[in-house]
């Protein structure tokens, strides 16, 4: 079990499930085709760019931020399709989806910057601790090699 969570074709699959859901969302009634499409390609793009857990949720992250961006035009290009004036309960509709859309896809946005720059630094963490055990086996290496002489 704890090597299938270690899987990153798993959280691919999961992250675009999430993702497939947000886009679900935001456009409302869509086509299962379309949907398909989405979680298709999503799944893709996370399986390419995910070469970590983290890097895939990451991702998944910023893709549910944009479709939370999405959402307010989604909602105002439904409601223009259905009349030339909208009314005022449609109004509302859109300026309930624009203010939660704005939320949702700030939060999403920082929240994804966040795993970025956590693994960023991860990462650098990493390189600095190997170029110091690669530093002090090179002065342990010559040492001994003083040593001998």
């Amino acid at each position: 079990m704890g090597d299938l969570l270690r899987d990153t074709r798993i959280h691919a699959v999961l992250g675009a499930i999430v993702v497939t859901i947000g886009v679900w969302l935001a456009v409302g009634a869509a086509p299962a085709e379309l949907l398909g499409a989405v979680a298709l390609g999503v799944a893709g793009f996370l399986v390419w760019q995910g070469t970590t857990i983290g890097r895939i949720w990451g991702w998944t992250s910023l893709l549910v931020g944009l479709a939370s961006a999405a959402w307010p035009i989604a909602t105002m290009v439904q409601v223009r399709g259905q009349t030339a004036e909208p009314s005022d309960e449609q109004m509302g509709l859109i300026l309930t989806a624009v203010v939660a859309g704005l939320f949702a896809s700030v939060f999403w946005t920082s929240f994804a910057v966040g795993i970025f720059r956590w693994i960023k630094r991860r990462e650098t963490e990493q390189a600095e601790a190997k170029v110091k055990a690669e530093a002090a086996d090179r002065q342990r290496s010559k040492k001994q090699s003083q040593g001998r002489r």
